[in-house]
């Protein structure tokens, strides 16, 4: 497996780019042309899709949006090149969020996705895309992690949590009114 090629652009699509890496040319399915320039150097993170009748790279500018694809790809009825266009046309921050928040709408308005299909990327992926520390890394409030900490040690799931905290952390509240608010929308939810 290719786990990433770094080399000089050659030419590119709206859907593939070309590299050159030590003379040998690569063709990746990419769909992000409005990043790429002709002879500047690049690195993208690849997967390999191997058919019966064909054998093809997919390209992502980071490990965020391969990882994604990853887990896109496991969706039934989803085939990697609907989700590299998902994943190049929605940006992967909006889509996780999306489907943490149950976001059907947004997630139809992508190329490729209908209803059926949204709904069960939201079955699927739904609390297995965001964790405790990345929700941290959007600088939750100390107030906020007591809260989740809270929320976990009562029992509930992370993928229950996170469109909680998600409604709640605009809100300046203490603690305890933190988790009167997240239980009220936690039972709401059930």
């Amino acid at each position: 497996m290719i786990g990433f090629i770094k080399g000089k652009v050659l030419a590119y699509g709206s859907d593939y780019v070309l590299i050159d890496h030590d003379g040998i040319g690569f063709r990746l399915n990419f769909y992000r042309p409005e990043v790429l320039k002709v002879g500047e150097e690049i690195q993208l993170y690849t997967y390999m899709n191997v058919r019966e009748d064909e054998i093809s790279l997919f390209g992502f500018l980071s490990l965020t949006d391969y990882d994604l694809f990853i887990k896109l790809i496991g969706v039934k009825g989803l085939g990697p090149k609907t989700a590299a266009q998902v994943i190049h046309k929605g940006e992967s921050d909006k889509i996780i969020i999306a489907i943490e928040n149950s976001d059907t709408a947004f997630i139809r308005s992508l190329p490729g996705i209908g209803t059926k299909t949204a709904s069960q990327i939201i079955l699927d992926l739904k609390g297995k895309l965001v964790t405790h520390e990345a929700l941290a890394d959007t600088k939750l409030s100390p107030k906020l992690n007591d809260v989740i900490s809270a929320l976990k040690n009562l029992g509930y799931k992370q993928n229950e949590i996170t469109p909680v905290i998600n409604k709640l952390k605009e809100q300046d509240l203490s603690v305890d009114e933190y988790i009167r608010q997240a239980l009220k929308l936690l039972l709401k939810n059930r």
